[in-house]
């Protein structure tokens, strides 16, 4: 059953404003490589730099831009730290969702005294362009909310960042905005985490999916939608349910060891043109069967695309009370089966694509198959 509650998105007093997502950081085994995958796959920019040649010794980090995605991508230079470890646990992962805010100490204070645990106390950063104020908050996994105010700097990203010596031609594909990010958690914790985000962070609920509406014959989720009180951050939250096989989200556990970030929804205004050039460059996504588009015109009414060019790249559609939306789900683009991407083309629809599940889920289960992990 699905559950809307948009009447009450807005809380009467939001103590927590967001104006949207600052960056989000993975932690991976080679900055520099990635950097260069990101870069010439996906049309990133890299704007800023941070490392030894800048000061740091610990780590290098590469800050990646296109619209207004913000990426960073850090690696470790020793054995035993914070990054070498996670990186040995989970792979190649998100570590870090940092949220932009006004006033970061605030922002801390307002959900440490509402039950979040604290990572990080609010901490001044500076440099001759100024200065930023960091706070975060521990959430589900090892993955951190960073609250960032930025408003008393203005330099390249934050201070301890130059801009690089060396930069790549690439060229962007069309990538405006972070539309949304998808947490797996395990089986129970679902609801709980859905309460953080309703009790510590002000967010609300906004859609509810179960069994019945995400699976096939072998497998289910279960899935809950929370949004902060703008609508600029919205978190939907996975948990396996019970199958006949092996889940999506369990083999995500299974893999990233733990709960965390599965996938990252990112915003273009061309989904046709964007992943034209991203297959170009050898981006792989989930195929779906050519039956999927035999009726698509019935079920979600008249759109502005050709359904042979959607059924030529695999994009699904699907349409709400305020219009339709077009997305598509790339392969997991680590070599472990965890993070993936989706690119999402909203036509006035505010919804997650509901009539598209069944066909998703399909989709990933060959994938699992193939690994044999189903």
């Amino acid at each position: 059953m699905q559950r809307e509650t948009l009447e009450s998105i807005k809380p009467e007093v939001d103590f927590l404003p967001l104006n949207g997502t600052d960056h989000i950081e993975f932690y991976v085994g080679n900055a520099k490589q990635s950097a260069y995958y990101y870069q010439m796959a996906w049309g990133y920019e890299l704007v800023a730099y941070a490392g030894p040649e800048t000061g740091v010794r610990e780590k290098a980090s590469y800050v990646l831009k296109q619209g207004k995605i913000v990426l960073i991508l850090s690696t470790a230079l020793n054995a035993n730290t914070e990054i070498s470890n996670h990186v040995n646990t989970h792979g190649d992962g998100v570590k870090y969702l940092s949220l932009w805010v006004d006033d970061a100490t605030k922002s801390y204070e307002e959900t440490i005294k509402r039950g979040a645990k604290s990572y990080m106390e609010p901490t001044r950063f500076e440099d001759e362009h100024g200065y930023v104020i960091i706070s975060g908050i521990h959430t589900y996994g090892e993955t951190i909310h960073k609250f960032v105010e930025r408003s008393n700097y203005n330099g390249v990203f934050l201070p301890g960042y130059e801009k690089p010596t060396h930069k790549i031609n690439s060229t962007p594909v069309g990538l405006k905005h972070i539309d949304h990010c998808v947490g797996n958690v395990e089986l129970g914790m679902m609801d709980e985490w859905v309460k953080f985000y309703e009790d510590v962070l002000g967010f609300r609920l906004l859609l509810t999916f179960d069994d019945d509406d995400i699976s096939t014959e072998y497998s289910a989720l279960m899935s809950k939608v929370v949004s902060n009180g703008n609508g600029y951050v919205k978190f939907p939250i996975n948990e396996p349910a019970d199958g006949k096989r092996k889940s999506q989200i369990e083999e995500y556990l299974d893999f990233y060891g733990g709960a965390g970030v599965q996938h990252i929804a990112v915003a273009t205004d061309d989904i046709l043109h964007t992943i034209s050039e991203l297959r170009n460059r050898g981006i792989e996504f989930l195929y779906v069967p050519d039956t999927y588009y035999e009726d698509l015109l019935e079920r979600v009414g008249d759109i502005q695309e050709d359904v042979a060019d959607l059924k030529k790249h695999n994009i699904l559609v699907d349409r709400d009370d305020e219009g339709y939306l077009l997305q598509i789900f790339t392969k997991p683009v680590e070599d472990r089966p965890t993070l993936f991407f989706e690119i999402i083309q909203r036509r006035g629809a505010q919804s997650f694509g509901k009539g598209n599940f069944k066909a998703l889920f399909e989709s990933i289960e060959r994938e699992q198959e193939r690994r044999g992990n189903l």
